[in-house]
């Protein structure tokens, strides 16, 4: 029986779903980069990092290149360099909605009154 799409789609976003995967993302966005690098920029434990690129790999994003002794990573294609900057667009009319909502609430608040004198 077929997964449909929409429950494909949702089990690719579930697997996007964890920050270090993100990062790891946008760090490919200019190419291979070697997993020592990966970890110097990430901060994370080499297990945590083997983890979180082993379900990239898994999921085809992401392909491993070997040097000699040096294993880096890049992107399958240039769709998800598309999407991670798709998303950066959506985050940041969001977070821009969102302060234009707070500056209308705090001009729109009534004044406080002052508290009785005793």
């Amino acid at each position: 029986m077929q997964v449909p799409l929409y429950q494909a789609k949702a089990e690719f976003f579930r697997m996007l779903g964890h920050p270090v995967r993100i990062r790891v993302l946008e760090l490919l966005q200019s190419g291979p980069v070697a997993v020592r690098d990966l970890l110097t920029e990430i901060e994370i434990e080499p297990s945590s990092l083997s983890q979180q690129l082993a379900v990239l790999r898994r999921s085809g994003i992401v392909v491993s290149i070997r040097d000699g002794s040096t294993v880096s990573y890049a992107l399958a294609g240039g769709d998800v360099a598309e999407l991670l900057r798709a998303a950066r667009r959506i985050l940041t009319e969001l977070i821009a909605g969102q302060h234009e909502l707070l500056a209308e609430l705090r001009h729109s608040e009534p004044p406080v009154p002052a508290p009785p004198l005793p």
